[in-house]
């Protein structure tokens, strides 16, 4: 079953990490869709496909951004996955 979850895959000492957080907090705060972290160095399998390009956020499955996060693209996302406005 697919869930209604941003996941952000992050590891520890990643400061672009925590600006995702922020990111989706205020995303969180405006539509109650939460959000679930995943330490890439739990898994070995995780490290090796995302290692070099965290953070990286999915939705149900599809990377959506990594890296350098944008909220605005985030947020458009959102707008045309879900047919809602959280500007």
């Amino acid at each position: 079953m697919v869930q209604n979850e941003w996941i952000l895959y992050t590891r520890n000492n990643c400061p672009l990490c925590d600006k995702a957080k922020v990111i989706l907090e205020r995303i969180k705060l405006d539509t109650g869709l939460n959000y679930r972290e995943m330490d890439i160095y739990t898994d070995d399998g995780l490290t090796e496909r995302f290692g070099l390009m965290i953070p990286v956020i999915e939705w149900q499955g599809e990377i959506v951004q990594y890296g350098q996060i944008d909220e605005t693209t985030l947020r458009q996302f959102w707008i045309v996955e879900k047919g809602a406005d959280i500007r």
